[in-house]
């Protein structure tokens, strides 16, 4: 392939109209001693490099996953959740049943994808998986039952709302849902083990992200759309100023401490 008549951005927008570069393409560019065309072989190159590695760890995922299963175990669904810790807001669960032939780039726990990633990743899952489904607790709930039970009510409304039943449910965390006649499983660390677990860890997270960017609306003064609730220097100095309004967790530390 005979790039020497192509410009530096003329060679930039056409890697941009390729999902792959060819091998003859960058063969070409290897052989071109242009610094521009030497730039853009060795991103292209890294970023050749980035997605082995990410279909190495999703395959290896994937093989985690598998190997909890029974043969009896048709429909698995992975549960997360997302707003344990902050200090405002509900706490939202998701629940996921991927398919089989499941493939998503770089899916991975919601705490190491961009904010980015993630709405890309949320669109892929909701389009292609079998069933998901999202549950809530509310601040009241958190501080009726505390955030662990609140947590699980979570989870177990999004499980209840998939359409379909699973045959295995795979928690993330150290707890089993109570209550739950289908076989599960807790997995320590599994939003980065499990596929599934991971799928939930996403929906929930940007569902959750979503409603805080509601609740911004109704109390600006906080900036819930810029921590989501967590205890950030902002968040406490507009605690400070303004008080605690009614989504704030007044059972948590330090709202409690500033309403005395």
């Amino acid at each position: 392939m005979d790039i020497k008549s192509f410009t530096v951005a003329g060679i930039k927008e056409l890697l941009e109209q390729e999902s792959s570069p060819s091998r003859e393409l960058l063969e070409a560019m290897a052989a071109d001693s242009r610094h521009g065309v030497q730039v853009l072989y060795k991103r292209c190159l890294a970023d050749r490099q980035s997605e082995i590695t990410r279909a190495k760890r999703f395959a290896e995922m994937r093989d985690f996953e598998q190997s909890l299963k029974k043969p009896s175990h048709r429909l698995v669904a992975g549960i997360d959740e997302a707003g344990r810790g902050p200090l405002a807001g509900p706490v939202v669960a998701a629940a996921v049943i991927l398919s089989g032939g499941f493939m998503f780039s770089g899916l991975d726990d919601s705490k190491k994808l961009s904010p980015a990633k993630r709405q890309e990743l949320d669109a892929q899952i909701k389009d292609s998986a079998p069933a998901w489904a999202v549950g809530m607790a509310t601040v009241e709930e958190i501080e009726i039952h505390n955030i662990h039970h609140a947590s699980l009510l979570a989870m177990t409304r999004a499980l209840n709302g998939l359409r379909l039943r699973p045959d295995l449910v795979l928690i993330d965390g150290r707890f089993k849902l109570p209550g739950l006649e289908t076989e599960q499983r807790a997995v320590i660390g599994g939003d980065g083990l499990c596929p599934s677990i991971a799928a939930a860890s996403v929906v929930a997270k940007v569902a959750r992200d979503q409603l805080m960017d509601v609740l911004h609306l109704l109390y600006p003064e906080y900036g819930f759309d810029r921590h989501r609730g967590y205890g950030t220097p902002f968040h406490l100095t507009a605690i400070e100023l303004h008080g605690p309004c009614p989504v704030h967790r007044r059972g948590f530390l330090p709202v409690k401490e500033m309403i005395k």
